[in-house]
């Protein structure tokens, strides 16, 4: 979704009044439906900022990201409610209704947090919060991909992005074959939540193949970021923006292949180079 504002724009050295394009806003309120003690319990789990839309693909790939809930087969029902509020006039509340009450975990309920549009972690209630439910490794070996696929990845989300042209204020997230062809692409004005977004449209549709597929990103590569591709098992992450340090560790503890500041003729490997093709 996007509106017009009105911008003074700087070109050409003058100032320019025009209407611009600009990305909407929202908030996102996530309450949790579940048994606990054999009793129905409600509770707000958390309230994120989002582009509105897709806004069940975001809420079941948050809860499977955070292994909230390990089997999204176990989410009965997800719905939007309360008043359409707001200059748009929307629906910012969703309720979601677990079936399978035992499977989930109430260690991870207990942290109720606020994240915002940039920055997935921020409110965590401590470190502990950054704890990788994982045990296993990527494949360390598979799939490869060659350095001309790593290159064109970048201009291939941007060419299938909706809102980008319009607006150049939202970030993307894309499923990528191995040979270099789209998969899936979901759009949003936070990078943690166009990658929730895609991963919950990918597990409902069945599409998740890791040994034949990457991820690649708009913008930079954080420690969440990564940790949300592993939770998938795919070994490959593309960005076109720099890594952090943590990103970097994370990524190599778990042979995940990090590729930063792509370009048209240039990009980073920072862990794991098997899985990339560079004699080709």
């Amino acid at each position: 979704m996007n509106n017009k504002y009105k911008v003074l724009k700087f070109k050409s050295n003058r100032f320019e009044k025009i209407e611009d394009l600009i990305s909407i806003e929202e908030p996102l309120e996530i309450s949790l439906k579940f048994k606990n003690d054999q009793k129905w319990v409600t509770q707000i789990l958390s309230i994120t900022m989002r582009s509105p839309g897709d806004d069940k693909d975001l809420v079941r790939g948050f809860l499977f990201n955070e292994q909230i809930v390990q089997d999204i087969n176990h989410i009965d029902s997800i719905e939007s409610f309360g008043d359409q509020v707001g200059k748009y006039k929307i629906q910012n509340r969703i309720l979601v209704t677990l079936n399978n009450s035992k499977n989930v975990n109430i260690n991870k309920i207990k942290r109720d947090f606020l994240t915002n549009s940039s920055c997935g972690v921020c409110g965590k209630s401590s470190l502990d919060a950054l704890e990788i439910i994982k045990t296993n490794k990527t494949f360390s070996s598979e799939p490869k991909i060659t350095k001309e696929i790593i290159m064109q990845s970048p201009r291939i989300l941007r060419e299938n992005q909706s809102e980008f042209s319009k607006t150049g204020g939202i970030h993307a997230s894309g499923l990528f074959k191995s040979n270099g062809s789209l998969i899936a692409l979901k759009e949003d004005v936070g990078r943690h939540n166009a990658l929730d977004k895609l991963v919950g449209h990918v597990l409902i549709k069945n599409k998740l193949d890791p040994k034949n597929q990457f991820i690649a990103c708009s913008g930079r590569l954080n420690f969440e970021l990564v940790q949300k591709v592993l939770i998938t098992n795919i070994g490959i992450m593309i960005g076109v923006g720099a890594p952090t340090s943590l990103a970097i560790d994370l990524a190599n503890k778990f042979d995940m292949t990090l590729i930063g500041f792509v370009k048209d003729d240039s990009f980073n490997i920072y862990t794991n180079n098997q899985k990339v093709i560079v004699n080709k």
